[in-house]
């Protein structure tokens, strides 16, 4: 089955599952989204720390974050979260803000927030704290009847539980739903053309933007008059305009212009480009016949960590000697198939599977040093494996869609790692645009 042009551009370009698509759509209502974040953080009443549960209903994180910090009259900085949640989906995860009274907290009266205070820490909450996520996501809108979509998620969930998950894709959020260019843009910084990385930033036209949005973009790119840009570009797209004024302000640096964008943001283009290429090559492996859940010489597998999680830090090659013992490993979830992101220290396998990562390099002709980015070094990169297959239990049940009457409704429920994306399971059930799926 064929994928959409969009999920090619990012570097996917098959299913991992034979059976025909659902269909349907995500997130008709935003309680068709339910994350609820897993961790082991235990709090107590002491510390600099206060810990709460927030529970949000369509609100980005980076939005509330600063929302918050204007009500309380405190610097961004002392919020912290383990990890970003979806903005179109009722979402529950801990939060910390450091030194702040509980009292402080009855301040908040934003809608469709929750604030519960848990306790009290020594230790803000970190990305370290988030194990992963449990989902429970309604498909709405399926034109097949309740009997077919019961067999076809049952088809397509014996093909997953068989192969032991799902490749361990990065979806599109990582690249931009609408306007998929992290990647592109992170291209021409490793190039070290920063030039061209911020014009694909700011100026490069996509085709499911709003007209007006891309007509602004297009005499941008055309004329290079940042000055006349900013009368007609959207103040929705604030980092593009933030962009654009400290050029008018200091022409031709470009490097300094993605400096005044959110650090959490100037650094995902590397990592978009990076994720590109792992994409990429773990399609390869599955086109050449390679199994993702037993390794072969040359391969290299990383090991679980004390959660049980794969730990990318902890590595080792496969060899003919030991591939009997690795493989022995990996079925009973000790050991883990990897593939590169790629940086300028970038441990790669031999073997076929060594074979498969170095002619993607050479076609994409990816300088590796270029990871070592002296202008902006929180860019740099010095690379890390990362786990090939995205092992998950999907549970599944059918009901009539009382939204849309005479179709099918399909309630998943399932638990990630951190760092894992619920489309890339959705996609195996779905096989649609993931412009479906955002």
């Amino acid at each position: 089955m064929q994928v959409p042009e969009i999920e090619k551009q990012i570097g996917i370009n098959l299913y991992s599952t034979d059976t025909d698509g659902l269909g349907g759509q995500l997130r008709q209502e935003v309680e068709d989204f339910i994350v609820r974040e897993i961790t082991n953080r235990k709090e107590g009443q002491e510390g600099k720390y206060l810990i709460l549960e927030l529970v949000k209903r369509d609100w980005d994180t980076h939005h509330l974050t600063r929302t918050l910090a204007k009500i309380l009259q405190i610097s961004q900085k002392r919020i912290s979260v383990a990890g970003t949640k979806d903005k179109r989906a009722l979402t529950t995860q801990k939060i910390s803000i450091f030194d702040i009274d509980t009292l402080e907290i009855e301040k908040i009266h934003l809608k469709d927030i929750e604030l519960k205070v848990l306790g009290r820490s020594r230790k803000s909450v970190e990305l370290g704290d988030l194990w992963g996520n449990d989902f429970r996501i309604t498909v709405r809108n399926i034109t097949h009847s309740r009997e077919e979509t019961d067999k076809l998620l049952e088809k397509t969930t014996n093909e997953i539980l068989a192969q032991g998950g799902v490749p361990n894709f990065f979806g599109i959020q990582r690249f931009g739903s609408v306007r998929p260019v992290t990647h592109l843009v992170g291209k021409a910084i490793v190039e070290g053309d920063f030039e061209k990385a911020a014009l694909l930033y700011i100026a490069e036209p996509f085709p499911d933007e709003p007209e007006e949005t891309k007509e602004a973009r297009q005499f941008v790119k055309e004329t290079r008059d940042f000055k006349e840009g900013l009368k007609t570009y959207p103040l929705r797209l604030g980092h593009e305009r933030a962009m654009m004024n400290h050029l008018i302000a200091n022409p031709d640096d470009f490097a300094g212009a993605f400096l005044v964008l959110p650090k959490n943001l100037y650094r995902m283009f590397v990592h978009g480009y990076q994720s590109y290429i792992y994409n990429t090559i773990l399609c390869r492996r599955i086109e050449k016949g390679l199994p993702l859940d037993e390794a072969v010489e040359g391969d290299i597998v990383c090991f679980k960590n004390e959660l049980g999680l794969p730990d990318s830090s902890k590595t080792e090659k496969v060899t003919a000697e030991t591939v009997n013992a690795m493989n022995r490993l990996i079925k009973r979830n000790r050991a883990f198939i990897t593939a590169p992101l790629p940086g300028y220290n970038t441990e790669f396998a031999s073997g076929i599977p060594g074979e498969i990562e170095q002619a993607v390099l050479d076609e994409f002709k990816v300088p590796l040093q270029g990871f070592n980015i002296e202008k902006i070094p929180e860019m740099s990169s010095k690379g890390i494996r990362r786990e090939v297959i995205l092992q998950v239990e999907p549970k599944f049940e059918v009901e009539d869609d009382e939204l849309n009457p005479g179709k099918s409704k399909a309630v998943l429920e399932f638990m990630l790692p951190k760092g894992s994306y619920a489309t890339t399971v959705l996609r195996e059930y779905m096989k649609v645009d993931p412009l479906q799926m955002s």
